[in-house]
């Protein structure tokens, strides 16, 4: 029976102690970083849906003649559609809104 008992192979309290310790560690190295980066990552997302209601805004030129006078003008399945949510607001992924002011494509923050 003694024999058995020497054989086992496993890991001690200490060692899977050391091994928690280090992924603590690691996390808290980690989740600070990540959550720095979401500021960033919403800007950016923000900045792509504005070229991409530029880029629809000509296509709208192109086939009315005319530019679009808001942003309702686009919200069609044609061209941006999917995107509106239910109020009808074009919103970026920071929480700015997406408004067309003249020929231009602006964000303001949302109220």
């Amino acid at each position: 029976m003694r024999k058995m008992m020497k054989d086992e192979n496993g890991f001690t309290l200490v060692e899977m102690l050391l091994v928690m310790l280090v992924i603590t560690v690691l996390l808290l190295i980690m989740i600070p970083n990540v959550t720095k980066n979401t500021g960033i990552i919403g800007d950016k997302g923000c900045d792509a849906l504005v070229k991409m209601v530029e880029a629809q805004m000509q296509a709208y030129r192109l086939e009315t003649g005319s530019n679009p006078t808001s942003i309702q003008d686009l919200n069609d399945p044609e061209y941006l559609g999917d995107k509106f949510d239910e109020e009808d607001v074009l919103s970026c992924p920071n929480g700015k809104v997406i408004i067309i002011n003249g020929n231009e494509v602006d964000t303001v923050e949302e109220s």
